[in-house]
């Protein structure tokens, strides 16, 4: 492979990449208004896909400082959205759930998402959607490794 090549790949990636995100992410902080932040929408997420976790659970997930996950937290507590419980094993240990409307709003939410999301793939013909996660997955899994490698040194 030539280097010019590689590079002129690695520009139109980057190209594209931040179009897709930077619009994705105006996108859906409309779509949420002043409900929540695109920050505090995923956190939702990730405690409803475990069930419960801890706040140095989710600074891990996200890779940030356990003090930006504390200020989402403290919002998310103020909304009534998420509620934290010392564990009966630990009482130092605090596990965050979901209330009841953080179930709601996070459902709510999920499903404007989900609808934008589903409108922007319909623009591909099924083996192209196919092709392109398959791809971006196996960019995920390498990214994931990277990010492995790295917190091993």
């Amino acid at each position: 492979m030539k280097v010019d090549e590689m590079l002129e790949w690695v520009r139109r990636y980057e190209h594209a990449n931040f179009i897709v995100e930077k619009r994705k992410q105006a996108i859906i902080r409309d779509l949420l208004g002043d409900d929540l932040t695109p920050e505090q929408l995923v956190t939702l997420q990730y405690i409803r896909k475990n069930g419960t976790c801890t706040s140095t659970a989710l600074a891990e997930a996200f890779c940030v400082g356990k003090s930006a996950v504390t200020a989402i937290i403290n919002r998310l507590v103020e909304k009534r959205y998420i509620a934290r419980t010392a564990e009966a094993s630990d009482r130092r240990v605090i596990a965050l759930t979901l209330t009841e409307e953080g179930k709601r709003v996070q459902e709510r939410f999920e499903r404007k998402i989900h609808e934008l999301l589903a409108s922007l793939l319909e623009c591909f013909a099924p083996g192209e959607v196919e092709s392109f996660l398959s791809t971006y997955e196996k960019l995920a899994s390498a990214i994931q490794k990277v990010g492995r490698r790295e917190k091993e040194r």
